[in-house]
């Protein structure tokens, strides 16, 4: 094999694996979603059964974050990535942490479905949650697809409503509060659907990480604890 054919068959191998990377992490979040939009049907439906399932499927998100850790690992090692290369596995190890912990919310919300659907009102389908959660499922899509489209555009508006799913819920925190100081034997239900809003809160947090993630694989920029409008002009817009 020429010296010239060899660079470029290793250069292919290279962008090989590079896409076999980022096709895994999409893996990934597509279990993570799944595991998601199963925890909320378990607390909407009270079906305790799928929410201790969900919460026992929790090892497959875990299984895929050491595997793709494993692989990155091996690229680092062996391939010396460089510029975009270099954060793009960068972006990845970074990723994959954040949606192995949306799996954790996820988790969580199975255990207090269980717990809840045993308990008086169970039917009433939690309505406290419903905005937040269609929200919250919303962003982690759309998070998804900014990270499978590199589009930093996008991520910057996902980063940018993640303000509504704090005041969400902020609004929850405070209502829960009223409920049960009107009735001291809500206490137990309403503390688990404040976990339960708690755990979306954080799945919104991750997502909007993943977010920015994205917004320095595209720019070389972190835009973490910087000025959003900042960002905006001086990175999404090309400026900088």
């Amino acid at each position: 094999m020429e010296v010239e054919d060899f660079g470029h068959h290793i250069s292919r191998r290279f962008n090989e694996d590079l896409e076999n990377i980022r096709s895994a992490v999409l893996k990934m979040g597509g279990l993570v979603e799944e595991q998601l939009d199963r925890a909320l049907q378990a607390l909407s439906q009270a079906d305790s059964e799928l929410g201790l399932k969900v919460a026992h499927d929790d090892y497959k998100v875990n299984e895929l974050e050491v595997e793709i850790d494993e692989e990155c690992s091996r690229i680092l090692a062996t391939r010396a990535p460089a510029a975009i290369d270099l954060r793009l596995i960068v972006a990845v190890i970074k990723t994959i942490t954040d949606l192995e912990r949306v799996g954790d919310e996820a988790e969580k919300i199975g255990f207090l479905s269980a717990r809840l659907a045993s308990a008086d009102n169970a039917s009433n389908n939690y309505r406290e949650l419903r905005n937040l959660a269609r929200h919250v499922t919303q962003m982690l899509h759309r998070t998804l697809d900014a990270f499978a489209r590199l589009d930093a555009k996008e991520a910057l508006e996902i980063v940018k409503s993640d303000e509504d799913v704090d005041q969400e819920y902020e609004a929850i925190y405070r209502q829960s509060i009223t409920f049960m100081m009107e009735d001291p034997r809500s206490i137990s239900r309403v503390m688990d659907l404040t976990w339960a809003a708690r755990a979306l809160e954080r799945i919104g947090d991750h997502a909007k990480n993943i977010c920015e993630y994205v917004i320095y694989m595209v720019h070389g920029k972190d835009i973490r604890h910087v000025n959003l409008d900042t960002v905006e002009e001086n990175v999404v817009g090309g400026g900088g």
